[in-house]
């Protein structure tokens, strides 16, 4: 589960010790490594459940991490409370589903390097600097690169890691809103459930007409845990450790992250046009991150 972070105000922020901050970025290099990791496993039970059902699996594991963490009281909430969190819920289904498919048709790196479009375009559309619209002109081309026509193009699949480039775009300003009006991590623990709850019948379906094997269930059940639960549990500890931008700053390295994860436990290899997309787009966040933290 992503998390939107703002900067503490400078009189909240405190000196921090240089073993604080190694462990901290120790702690991120870990976060970012296993929620590459874990698409990488889930991925290997697609050809038994299929993107659709290790999806199903991921939810109901974010759901119980959230609900532990969260402890929501969703009888408490208002209508005005209510309806962000469905919606947030919605977007955080569709953005995991349509970012696995996109995975299963052009590779983890080629996806996620488009999904990391969705917080960039956040951080553009407030932006009107000079040099923040050179960043988007240096993430446009690397998309060009990324999607130039070729005999065995996955249009669709490319399509696919857009939207949920848009979902988590959408993910962060919906997240905005319910921490507005919910308090502590109840929003998100809400919307997790509503969206376990939501793929409740599709699990059942996909196990009804493909009966899972257990190295499947395993593998998907170890996507949710090391996607969901080892990334929002380290990135907690992570803040206390360094600055939010710097967090942020290493964010951008994700999409490298998963391109050498898709290649090792994959065996998914790039060539050079699409690692200098991926450089294209990682410049783009790192520099827009950067701008703002400065």
């Amino acid at each position: 589960m992503r998390r939107v972070l703002e900067r503490p105000a400078p009189s909240a922020t405190v000196p921090l010790a240089a073993p604080s901050r190694l462990s901290g970025v120790a702690t991120m290099f870990g976060s970012g490594l296993s929620n590459q990791t874990g698409a990488a496993v889930g991925s290997l039970a697609f050809p038994v459940l299929g993107p659709l059902g290790v999806v199903a699996v991921r939810q109901y594991v974010a759901a119980l991490v959230l609900v532990a963490v969260g402890r929501p009281r969703p009888r408490d909430f208002t209508w005005q409370q209510w309806w962000p969190v469905l919606l947030l819920a919605m977007v955080f289904g569709t953005m995991n589903l349509t970012l696995y498919t996109a995975i299963d048709r052009v590779g983890l790196g080629l996806a996620v390097t488009l999904e990391f479009l969705g917080p960039l375009a956040v951080a553009l559309t407030a932006a009107r600097r000079r040099l923040d619209a050179g960043c988007a002109v240096l993430a446009a081309a690397g998309v060009v690169v990324l999607m130039r026509p070729q005999p065995s193009t996955d249009y669709a699949g490319m399509a696919l890691g857009l939207v949920a480039a848009g979902c988590w775009a959408s993910y962060i300003l919906l997240n905005r809103v319910v921490g507005r009006r919910i308090p502590g991590a109840q929003g998100p623990a809400a919307a997790a459930c509503v969206s376990a709850l939501t793929f409740l019948p599709v699990g059942i379906v996909v196990a009804v007409r493909h009966p899972p094997t257990a190295g499947a269930v395993l593998c998907a059940v170890a996507a949710g845990v090391l996607s969901s639960a080892v990334p929002y549990l380290a990135d907690l500890l992570t803040l206390r450790r360094i600055p939010a931008q710097t967090f942020g700053l290493f964010m951008s390295v994700n999409p490298v992250l998963a391109s050498v994860v898709g290649w090792v436990v994959l065996g998914q290899g790039l060539g050079a046009p699409e690692w200098a997309g991926i450089a294209a787009v990682v410049a783009a966040n790192t520099l827009s991150i950067a701008a703002r933290a400065g």
